[in-house]
């Protein structure tokens, strides 16, 4: 008699008959004798016998439903009663965990709840309940997982009602590592400190936030701080931005003119780049500037690891500090300040070339995830979708 194993994947079920109907009607029993659930004691007696029925896979455009005949016990040592548990099915369950995992995959992928309960003959409540327990369990066992090597921290904005929120981002395997409400000191404490292995963060990617890296430094001792590289360029050209508007503020409001001076003077064509020496000219001081701020963007930029470079290329950057905060503009003085109060976390950004370019291309997606829910209430529901669709690949062991 051949075995269901390798059709339906339910080992020590055994086929009798199947009938083709509206729906695939498989009638099959089972001759496993368990130890008792209650003792493990071996010792057991078959007291009586029933049929359980079970939605399974679906065969081409047809459900496959189970008659599986099953066997209630009696354990001879405890003297307690037990009904036979099926591998794949979960304890009073009307379905298989294979079909369950099958309704939760497609809902995952996008098919909507109504559709799903057409083509499979459950509810669409039952849907949404089957994809909150599989996301659930899934995120139950993401909860032991250790800190990641290469840790990248950034804030996004959940609610109007609960303000920010902290996405935490494991930069080796481009996963999601966890989502935390609030972007305070206090908010982020009592999660971080069930965060298991800290010491094994090796490098943190933030950006200019004294907030982080304060956190950083208390929960991650072992971790390097290096500050994200578009962070640093955009407030360098903010604080350039500023100081032309104060010099001209006519010009400043030129689109074209306010295009070519936020560009990188190498992706300048050549009438672009003549056009703007020619206004350049007339602004002898927002000339120095622009020079200034060409020379830190292109050396911020380069990336290397070979030591007689940094060091020239660090010489160069303390020099640039030095030589923005000796400046009379307001502006260009404070930007000086504060890339010499980041200056070890901003020097290390030539030597290593992570970036938190990732963590901004999941906050993309976790804002497509909340409008095609439109919106979320209740942070943890928010949370455990975050992870589901970020924090991994989607592919489940059956449960037992």
């Amino acid at each position: 008699m051949p075995s269901l194993d390798c059709i339906i994947g339910l080992p020590g079920v055994e086929l009798e008959n199947a009938i083709s109907l509206e729906s695939i009607e498989v009638y099959a029993t089972t001759s496993l004798r368990p130890p008792c659930i209650h003792c493990g004691g071996a010792k057991t007696r078959i007291k009586s016998s029933f049929t359980r029925r079970l939605n399974h896979t679906r065969q081409g455009n047809r459900l496959m439903v189970l008659f599986i005949r099953s066997r209630k016990f009696l354990c001879l040592l405890c003297k307690k009663y037990f009904n036979l548990r099926i591998p794949g099915v979960l304890p009073r369950k009307r379905s298989t965990e294979s079909f369950r995992q099958e309704v939760y995959e497609k809902h995952h992928g996008g098919i909507s709840q109504q559709f799903l309960s057409r083509t499979h003959g459950i509810g669409a409540a039952t849907v949404e309940r089957w994809y909150q327990d599989f996301t659930l369990y899934r995120v139950k066992e993401l909860q032991g997982r250790p800190a990641p090597r290469v840790l990248g921290i950034d804030e996004h904005f959940f609610t109007r009602k609960d303000g920010f929120a902290t996405t935490f981002c494991d930069l080796t395997k481009h996963k999601i590592y966890d989502v935390i409400l609030g972007r305070s000191e206090k908010s982020l404490e009592k999660p971080l400190a069930l965060v298991s292995e800290k010491s094994r963060t090796r490098l943190a990617v933030i950006d200019l936030s004294e907030n982080y890296r304060q956190i950083i430094k208390k929960h991650f001792p072992n971790a390097l701080i290096v500050a994200d590289r578009f962070h640093v360029i955009r407030l360098i050209n903010h604080h350039f931005l500023k100081a032309w508007q104060l010099m001209d503020s006519t010009g400043r409001k030129n689109r074209g003119l306010l295009s070519l001076m936020r560009r990188h003077e190498r992706n300048l064509k050549t009438d672009q780049r003549s056009k703007l020496q020619s206004y350049l000219a007339n602004y002898p001081t927002l000339l120095e500037l622009y020079d200034i701020k060409q020379r830190l963007c292109i050396l911020l930029g380069i990336n290397t690891k070979k030591k007689f470079l940094l060091r020239v290329m660090i010489r160069e950057f303390l020099s640039i500090i030095n030589q923005l905060k000796e400046t009379g503009m307001d502006s260009i003085r404070t930007l000086g300040e504060t890339l010499d109060k980041w200056k070890e976390e901003i020097a290390r950004m030539i030597r290593f070339s992570n970036s938190n370019g990732i963590t901004e291309g999941f906050h993309t997606k976790m804002e497509m995830i909340s409008r095609r829910a439109f919106g979320f209430r209740n942070f943890e529901n928010y949370r455990r979708r975050v992870l589901a669709h970020c924090g991994w690949d989607g592919v489940f062991a059956i449960r037992n």
